[in-house]
C-alpha cells in the first residue's frame, strides 16, 4: 500500500509539473507578444516594459509563495524564495537563455540605472538581514521606493527609433492586447504554482530536507516564468525584454515582495535561518555585481558566460545541500 501511495504521489507530482510547464509556455508567449505590442502604443521602450510588466508579472509566483509562507510562520521560506530566485534568475535563467542565444545589452536604453537599482535593492536587503529583522515600516519604505522608481522610469521612457519590430504581434486592438497580457500573466502564475507544488511533493517523496526548499526548489520553481518568457523573447529577438525581465524581477523580488510581505506581517528577529543573512544574501550581491559589470563592460551574455554561470549555480546548490544535510 505504501509503495502504491508513493507511485501515485509521484504520478500526480509529475502531472502537475507537466501542466505547469504547458501553462508557462503559453502564458509566456502571450505575455511577450502583448507586452511588445503595448510598448509601441504607449510610447515606452521594450526595456521598460520588460522591467515592469514582464519582470513584475513573472514575479507573481514569488509574491504568492512568500506572503503565504510568512503568514504560515515560515519567513525563512519567504526570504529564501526571494534570495534564491534572484540568484537563479541570473546564474540559471539568464545563463540558459545565453547558451541558446546571445543576449546583447544596450546601455543607452536605461539599463545602467536599472542595474544600479538592482544592486542598491540587494544592498538594502543585506543591511536589513544583518540587522536581524524587517519591520512593517521598513517594508513600507521598500514598497514606496519601488513605486517611486517605476513612476520616474515611465516618465523618462521613450521608444527609440531603432526599436521598430519587423514582426509586430497580431492584435486587432489595444483591448485584445490587454486581455492577452492579463491571460498570459495568469497562466504564468498558475503554471508556476503547479510546478512548485509538484516539485515540493516530489522532493518529499525522495527525502529532500525542507530547510533548503526555499533557496533551491521553490526559488527555481518560481523563477521558471522568467525562464519561459526570456526564452520566448530570445526567440523573437527581444534582448531588451530579456534583460528588463531579469533585472526588473530581481528588483521587484526585494523591494516589492519582501516589502509587501513585511508590511502585511513583519519578519521578526530570529525567525529565519542565519545562513540566509551570513551567506546566501552575500552570494546574491556578488552575482548581481558580476552580472552588472559584465553588461557594462562586455555588453553581452554569450554561451561561454552562460556555461560558467550554470556551473556556478550548480556548485552553489550542491554546497547549500551539503551544508544543510551535514548539520
Amino acid at each position: 500500500m505504501l509503495e502504491f501511495t508513493l507511485i501515485e504521489g509521484g504520478i500526480l507530482a509529475l502531472g502537475a509539473m507537466i501542466a505547469g510547464l504547458i501553462l508557462l509556455v503559453k502564458g509566456g508567449d502571450w505575455t511577450i507578444e502583448s507586452a511588445v505590442y503595448l510598448a509601441k502604443h504607449w510610447g515606452v521602450s521594450p526595456m521598460v516594459i520588460g522591467f515592469t510588466i514582464v519582470g513584475f508579472g513573472t514575479s507573481l509566483p514569488e509574491l504568492v509563495v512568500s506572503v503565504i509562507a510568512n503568514f504560515q510562520g515560515s519567513p525563512g521560506i519567504a526570504l529564501g524564495n526571494v534570495v534564491g530566485s534572484n540568484i537563479a534568475n541570473i546564474l540559471m535563467i539568464l545563463a540558459t537563455v545565453a547558451i541558446i542565444s546571445t543576449v546583447t545589452a544596450r546601455p543607452a536604453n536605461g539599463m545602467f540605472r536599472d542595474l544600479v537599482m538592482m544592486i542598491a535593492a540587494t544592498v538594502l536587503l543585506l543591511v536589513l538581514l544583518q540587522y536581524g529583522e524587517i519591520g512593517r515600516m521598513a517594508g513600507l519604505v521598500m514598497v514606496l521606493i519601488l513605486a517611486g522608481y517605476v513612476f520616474w522610469q515611465y516618465r523618462k521612457a521613450s521608444v527609440a527609433e531603432d526599436e521598430a519590430d519587423s514582426h509586430p504581434p497580431a492584435f486587432g486592438s489595444k483591448g485584445s492586447a490587454y486581455m492577452f497580457l492579463l491571460a498570459g500573466l495568469i497562466c504564468v502564475a498558475i503554471g508556476a504554482e503547479f510546478l512548485v507544488r509538484g516539485s515540493k511533493v516530489g522532493a518529499g517523496i525522495i527525502g529532500v530536507p525542507e530547510a533548503i526548499i526555499g533557496l533551491s526548489i521553490i526559488a527555481l520553481g518560481t523563477s521558471l516564468p522568467e525562464l519561459t518568457t526570456s526564452i520566448i523573447a530570445a526567440r523573437k529577438g527581444h534582448s531588451d525584454i530579456i534583460l528588463g525581465n531579469i533585472i526588473g524581477s530581481n528588483v521587484f523580488n526585494v523591494l516589492g515582495i519582501i516589502g509587501l510581505t513585511a508590511v502585511l506581517k513583519p519578519i521578526e528577529r530570529g525567525s529565519f535561518e542565519p545562513q540566509i543573512a551570513s551567506f546566501d544574501i552575500w552570494v546574491a550581491l556578488v552575482v548581481a555585481l558580476v552580472f552588472s559589470l559584465l553588461l557594462v563592460v562586455y555588453k553581452k551574455v554569450d554561451r561561454p558566460v552562460g556555461l560558467v554561470f550554470c556551473t556556478a549555480y550548480l556548485a552553489y546548490n550542491i554546497y547549500i545541500y551539503a551544508a544543510n544535510m551535514g548539520s
